[in-house]
């Protein structure tokens, strides 16, 4: 073994010492007034599949086929480990049945940290993103110091619009873009006290 690498038993981590780690972090379970906010599971991936493989998702550059979906539901899961953040799943507090996801994203397709959302069809228009966004976002900036989140949101997406102006978060003309089309919503975490 090169003498640059540790090898912890059973752990499938060799860390090089010239490496910057970054430790793992355990996804944390959030609970709102009527949501879980839970780590995904490979049972989650169908539901979020068949979402992104619908006309809804050309506001977030799809419809994808299911290996692009799966890219993108392992990169919210993979951000967990990557920055500290990443996505999960809404669940009903009365029910448990998953209803969409939150999650803030990162890495080189997004100039800045995104808070964003998805709700699976039958639960729109019942406030779940706008519950779920305000949770982590407020978690973000309580746990990990992340403040003036943003939204990339579609401009025929009237409903992603309205979440992000219903968590107080405004247009910012002037943030780099991922998309050239996209509206930019910028966000003021407002953590309530403990």
């Amino acid at each position: 073994m090169p003498a640059n690498l540790k090898y912890k038993r059973a752990s499938l981590t060799a860390v090089s010492k010239s490496a910057r780690h970054m430790p793992s972090q355990a996804i944390p379970t959030l609970i709102t007034e009527r949501l879980t906010l839970r780590a995904p599971v490979a049972g989650d991936f169908p539901a979020y599949a068949r979402l992104l493989a619908s006309p809804r998702a050309k506001g977030i550059g799809g419809p994808y086929a299911q290996r692009a979906a799966w890219g993108k539901f392992c990169h919210g899961v993979a951000c967990w480990d990557l920055f500290g953040h990443g996505a999960l799943m809404m669940d009903l507090l009365a029910t448990s049945e998953c209803v969409g996801l939150v999650d803030i994203s990162h890495g080189p397709l997004f100039p800045e940290k995104e808070l964003g959302w998805l709700v699976y069809e039958g639960h729109e228009g019942q406030g779940y993103a706008t519950e779920a966004a305000e949770a982590l976002r407020d978690w973000a900036a309580c746990e990990l110091g992340l403040f003036g989140l943003v939204s990339y949101v579609d401009p025929e997406n009237r409903r992603s619009i309205a979440v992000a102006e219903r968590l107080g978060a405004r247009l910012d003309p002037g943030a780099p873009k991922q998309d050239p089309g996209d509206l930019i919503y910028r966000h003021r975490a407002q953590p309530k006290p403990q």
